[in-house]
């Protein structure tokens, strides 16, 4: 029986510009320029659902996903998280989005090269740090806002973070949400390449040619193999994942939004001190 080398159809996504740059590569660009590709509900969708198609796409040995303009994507756009806020369906939606999204990046078979080329938060890092190989920019800015927004480092954080960096280096990231750029974060082992920002596209594409071109089955199962290890750590991702969705229920989170959509220092409610007895 002849395969069936028919490309997928990509036509239903709305937010993810898809292009064919060379035989068995896809280029992927996260494409709400306007609002630096922040994900709102819909892109947040297909960020989880992408994977699964282009793991069925016979004609996709490699896919390169980077943002278009000067961000890589800062995350989840706030309305979607006020949203949720106390409104247990939509926090239910969210854990299971955000519980996929992860799972279905470790489970595609096909290896994901993530071109950082600017701020890169959120859902939008767990995608670039979660690539089988993740090449930053020079300028690139990554963080995890979770503890900044009010609620746990949830997502992609305790899965592959500790991993990276060590323990240490997850820590004092994951509870300040400081900023890492794209020098310091190939220092400590956060990303796999770090490259001048006007050499960041001829990079990826450079990898994405490499795996494009090598042992299709050599580099699928070593990708599955080596994702034991963060496989293996479910149970703690799970967990952050739910003590993450437990403070859409506290008015820090509220707090944390305003602070954020107001560029200032968030005043959560549970900092302030009390008078004793």
């Amino acid at each position: 029986m002849i395969p069936d080398t028919t490309p997928m159809n990509y036509s239903d996504y709305q937010h993810i510009r898809f292009e064919r740059r060379e035989p068995g590569i896809l280029w992927m660009t996260l494409n709400r320029p306007e609002v630096l590709n922040a994900a709102d509900r819909r892109l947040h969708t297909e960020l989880v659902e992408v994977w699964r198609t282009i793991d069925r796409d016979p004609s996709v040995h490699v896919a390169v996903v980077t943002g278009a303009g000067r961000a890589f994507s800062a995350g989840g756009d706030l309305k979607l998280v006020e949203d949720a806020y106390r409104n247990s369906e939509e926090i239910m939606r969210l854990l299971d989005e955000a519980r996929d999204l992860v799972y279905n990046l470790l489970h595609c078979g096909k290896p994901i090269v993530s071109a950082i080329n600017g701020p890169a938060v959120g859902a939008g890092l767990v995608v670039a740090l979660l690539a089988d190989i993740s090449i930053a920019a020079e300028s690139a800015r990554l963080a995890d806002g979770h503890v900044r927004m009010g609620v746990a480092a949830g997502d992609h954080a305790a899965i592959i973070w500790p991993l990276l960096v060590g323990m240490a280096k997850a820590k004092y990231y994951l509870l300040t949400s400081e900023f890492v750029d794209g020098r310091e974060a190939e220092r400590i082992g956060l990303v796999s390449l770090c490259v001048p920002d006007d050499q960041l596209e001829a990079k990826a594409l450079e990898v994405a040619r490499k795996l494009a071109n090598g042992p299709r089955h050599a580099i699928r199962f070593t990708k599955r193999a080596l994702n034991q290890w963060m496989l293996q750590a479910g149970p703690i991702f799970d967990h952050s994942l739910a003590l993450e969705m437990l403070g859409f229920f506290h008015e820090d989170m509220r707090a944390g939004v305003e602070g954020l959509r107001q560029r200032r220092a968030a005043e959560f409610p549970s900092s302030k001190l009390t008078a004793a007895g």
